[in-house]
């Protein structure tokens, strides 16, 4: 089943969204490039910070959600292209090729790693990060809970995300043809307001799921997914900790 993101709902965490992106792009060693893309790159928000990096650049914001990418058109600097990262090609070699939390979304995305390497001119660089919390409660709740009646039949087939660990890229990226720096980082973020960690998975990992159940059942199991997570992230008085790991990966075409 297609579903459809909401910028407003994902840049609702917007500072502990962009952190991951700022430390993997600050292991860029890219002079001057001339060509630099952003793949899913969503609403455009962290691209353009590749964007004032890179004046001179061309800079592309690939992502195939069309509410995403008309959020992005709307930012100087960047040419924003509607289209699947799957199949996109570039108009020409790519000096940078960013995939910032994305690949998760694309199944078996070990195996497209080879093409996106090949994008790459001599002394290109391509960064990824992927989400590496799915055993996380945030994510096992959600699956327990879609797979109870009444809500099972509504969520067979959805979009759902999956990950491999650094070392896992580093040998993927390794035998595409360049030389590979990964590593993990697990964030702890300090989610403030009512709900907090729903909220934060409802505009990312949770919302296919959300969005296949029909307006009857929603609310019903809206409340039973808050509650169950209440008890999974407890708030002391200070906030909600989210732990949220995740994998990098920077790979440069010799």
């Amino acid at each position: 089943m297609a579903h459809t993101w909401s910028p407003e709902q994902y840049l609702r965490y917007g500072d502990e969204r962009a952190r991951p992106f700022l430390d993997l792009t600050a292991r860029l060693g890219a002079g001057s490039p001339r060509r630099v893309v952003d793949l899913g790159a969503g609403p455009g928000t962290l691209t353009r910070l590749l964007a004032e990096r890179w004046p001179e650049a061309e800079v592309l914001a690939v992502d195939s959600s069309p509410e995403m990418i008309a959020r992005a058109a709307e930012i100087p600097g960047l040419t924003a292209v509607h289209a699947d990262l799957r199949t996109w090609k570039p108009p020409g070699e790519v000096d940078v090729l960013v995939s910032n939390a994305a690949l998760q979304w694309v199944d078996g995305h070990l195996e497209l790693l080879p093409r996106l390497a090949g994008m790459l001119a001599p002394g290109g660089r391509l960064a990824m990060q992927v989400p590496g919390n799915f055993e996380e409660p945030s994510h096992t709740i959600r699956r327990e809970l879609a797979a109870e009646e009444p809500f099972a039949p509504h969520v067979q087939g959805i979009a759902s995300p999956s990950s491999h660990d650094a070392a896992t890229y580093l040998r993927a990226l390794q035998h595409a043809g360049l030389e590979v720096d990964a590593w993990e980082t697990t964030y702890l973020h300090v989610l403030l307001g009512p709900d907090p960690v729903f909220d934060w998975v409802a505009g990312t990992g949770a919302r296919p799921t959300l969005q296949a159940l029909p307006e009857d059942l929603r609310p019903r199991f809206e409340e039973e997914f808050k509650a169950r997570l209440r008890r999974a992230y407890p708030d002391d008085g200070r906030g909600v900790v989210l732990p949220f790991r995740r994998v990098f990966a920077v790979g440069r075409r010799g």
